[in-house]
């Protein structure tokens, strides 16, 4: 059902999605789904919840294996290309529906995907101060950073001319490029 779920979505918008159109992929009945999702809604937050905890996950992996600032910084820029590459259909719903959630579960997956922000810029300063740099705007090439990755999904392909873990060391490098941090 969720997968049912997301690839509505993801095809046709939350929106635009319906109920029935949800069961049929599934292979159910309208009362099926509604059995397990009290609505439409409750899909969406699941799809997001899912997407937020293989982030977290991911990024969590990625820093653990590594020892210093920059490595820290490549791995997660790393780990991001690579969610967004791998996952594309839970990645695009997660920039393209949060406007369609209610105020307390747009609130709390908010707090989530910062959540992973404020690593990245941890792990920017860790950088920049291993490096002996200070960048003026650390925090906006940080939102940069992630928004790059986010954006994966709306044009990435796995039968593109570059497989994801090429787009993900590519990222890495433009990342640490844009910071000013020596490779």
């Amino acid at each position: 059902m969720l997968a049912a779920a997301i690839e509505s979505f993801v095809e046709t918008g939350y929106h635009g999605a319906t109920m029935r159109s949800i069961a049929q992929r599934a292979g159910m009945s309208v009362p099926g789904v509604y059995h397990h999702y009290r609505d439409k809604h409750d899909l969406l937050v699941r799809a997001l919840d899912l997407t937020m905890d293989e982030r977290r996950w991911r990024v969590g992996a990625a820093r653990r294996e590594a020892s210093t600032g920059r490595d820290r910084v490549t791995r997660v820029v790393e780990a991001l290309a690579l969610f967004h590459t791998h996952r594309r259909e839970l990645a695009f719903i997660g920039t393209s529906e949060m406007r369609s959630l209610n105020p307390g579960n747009r609130q709390r997956i908010t707090a989530s995907r910062n959540e992973i922000q404020h690593i990245l810029d941890e792990d920017i300063d860790a950088a920049l101060a291993e490096d002996n740099c200070t960048a003026e705007y650390a925090r906006a090439a940080g939102r940069a950073i992630a928004t790059m990755c986010t954006a994966l999904p709306q044009w990435f392909r796995l039968d593109g001319p570059a497989t994801p873990e090429q787009i993900a060391t590519a990222y890495a490098e433009f990342a640490l490029g844009l910071l000013g941090v020596r490779r």
